[in-house]
């Protein structure tokens, strides 16, 4: 046990230096996955892609993410995170290549696909490592680095999408990846131990094909959503089919959780555990309704203030602040006032900026539109944060990977159900609102099709009270959406308020194998012993 605790202090700058490059790498994946559809019109034109491989562009990269999310987990504990770290890496740098050079559009697709599996593992090891490298003492600060990881990009994408995308060749847009990979690759090496379960799960073959059919086809029954809206049969059936297929996984992996000899791909009892289940609901809640932003304001700044992607993204500078802002002090402040009420300052400060945002016309300003920003990063990154930890804070290290990974799928949803849902709502909104009276069939369908193509159709009519009536409208269902998320962020305030405990309680004892072998140490005060070497 001495020697345990030898190693773990001596290796303390290591691990927060391997922390650092890990979140350096969930920068790039959130980056990827914002600055795709920023460079969208540019890959139409130079890989000759037609509307439905555009569409395929984006939803082949989510679909792969969803569905390799939880086997990813699974693959870590049984053969080594680190080891699957490493894969992920490098196979994450080798498709990014491989979409920067794609001689068509199908190429570019597939290598999309690949890349979503990668980012997939990244993502999952990266929480993982988490529990296997800090004690409950240390998470909290650990999870306000992983969550600036993971969310930083969200805002920071269009920045970097529309920089590169206005001076450089379009392929930069993904080699920017691979120095942040070889960066990773380095530190991750160097730094993060090997580690595994200590009981080698087996493979559950029925729990993996279930999970990641109904995780691939529920985002698929998302995405048409958004595309054709809820009255779809497009959206319904796929949508349906995903939801049962979920439900028949959680049966089977719960007639394996309670057989003695049963090894689920997720443990259900993990769920008894009061701090991970609300943990994991509110990180979903969070940033679903922090995406009520991401979504809204960029076609706010480009179809009302008519900004470029550059100046667009400059735009969200102030969020990245309060992110940061946020999402570094989340652990003191939590250790002073408890995750309870940290969480629900946390959403209660989201929700204000959204009111705040709820409150934009077409006339708004620049330094309104900073200081509603900052207001609803700061509290995204508060609230997100802790529960994240609070949820993770729970997990052992002998099923890191596994349930790191059901966090990250809800999380990963997130963004989904907001684009679905509070776009719904946009969309229903400037619907009502946007005046057609006079236009043809065509030229009306076009209109209500978005503001956008209203704009488009405005200019060929020279007809600036329609320009007019669509931003007008725009922003009116724009401010709707925004406060469908406000309640949304009150109700997770309430939720974070009365269900999470006051202070997250470390895991009890246990042994972790690592770098192959079987170590076994008594806990330290309030923290599980996880050897690492």
């Amino acid at each position: 046990m001495n020697q345990v605790a030898t190693r773990r202090r001596g290796g303390v700058s290591h691990r927060w230096m391997a922390m650092g490059a890990t979140a350096l790498a969930l920068v790039t994946i959130g980056l990827d996955q914002t600055v795709l559809n920023l460079a969208l019109p540019t890959l139409s034109t130079a890989l000759n892609a037609s509307e439905s491989q555009l569409q395929w562009f984006v939803t082949a990269y989510t679909l792969a993410l969803a569905a390799a999310m939880l086997p990813s987990g699974l693959i870590g504990d049984r053969y080594g995170r680190k080891t699957v770290l490493v894969g992920a890496l490098v196979l994450f740098g080798a498709m990014s290549m491989a979409c920067a050079y794609s001689p068509n559009a199908n190429f570019f697709i597939a290598a999309r696909a690949v890349l979503g599996v990668a980012g997939a593992a990244l993502t999952v090891m990266s929480l993982s490592i988490v529990t296997v490298l800090f004690d409950a003492a240390e998470r909290p600060r650990a999870m306000g680095i992983w969550a600036a990881g993971n969310f930083l990009a969200l805002p920071l994408g269009p920045i970097v999408g529309g920089f590169l995308l206005a001076h450089v060749w379009w392929g930069w847009v993904f080699l920017m990846n691979v120095p942040v990979v070889l960066i990773g690759l380095v530190a991750v090496i160097a730094f993060v131990p090997q580690s595994r379960s200590e009981r080698r799960p087996s493979i559950d073959v029925l729990g993996v094909a279930l999970s990641s059919a109904g995780l691939a086809v529920l985002m698929y029954g998302l995405v048409e959503a958004g595309d054709y809206g809820w009255g779809s049969s497009d959206a319904i059936v796929p949508s349906l089919v995903g939801l049962s297929t979920l439900a028949v996984f959680v049966a089977w992996e719960w007639i394996l959780t309670v057989r003695p000899s049963g090894q689920p791909l997720i443990d259900l009892r993990l769920f008894r555990s009061r701090s991970f289940s609300v943990g994991v609901v509110l990180a979903g809640a969070g940033i679903f309704g922090m995406f009520g932003v991401l979504f809204a304001l960029p076609q706010y700044l480009q179809g009302v203030m008519g900004l470029d992607a550059q100046g667009a993204g400059v735009r969200f500078l102030p969020m990245i602040a309060g992110l940061v802002a946020g999402a570094v002090p989340a652990d003191r402040v939590s250790a002073r006032i408890g995750a309870r009420f940290t969480v629900a300052a946390g959403f209660v400060v989201l929700a204000a900026g959204m009111v705040a945002g709820s409150g934009m016309t077409v006339s708004t300003g620049d330094a309104y539109i900073a200081a509603f920003s900052f207001v609803v990063g700061m509290g995204a990154g508060l609230g997100l944060a802790t529960a994240a930890s609070a949820a993770i804070v729970e997990l052992s290290a002998e099923r890191s990977g596994v349930g790191g990974a059901l966090i990250q799928a809800v999380v990963k949803l997130g963004p989904a159900f907001g684009a679905t849902i509070l776009g719904s709502v946009l969309n229903d909104s400037y619907q009502s609102h946007v005046s057609v009276a006079g236009l043809p069939p065509a030229a009306a369908a076009a209109v209500r099709g978005s503001v956008f193509k209203a704009l488009g159709v405005a200019a060929q009519l020279h007809s600036p009270s329609l320009a007019d009536s669509a931003r007008a409208a725009f922003v009116i269902g724009m401010d709707d959406a925004l406060r469908v998320a406000a309640v949304i962020a009150v109700v997770a305030a309430v939720a974070g308020a009365l269900l999470l405990s006051g202070r997250s309680s470390a895991p009890a004892a246990e042994s972790v194998a690592v770098g192959g072998e079987n170590l076994a140490a008594a806990p330290a005060a309030g923290a599980e012993s996880v050897i690492v070497g």
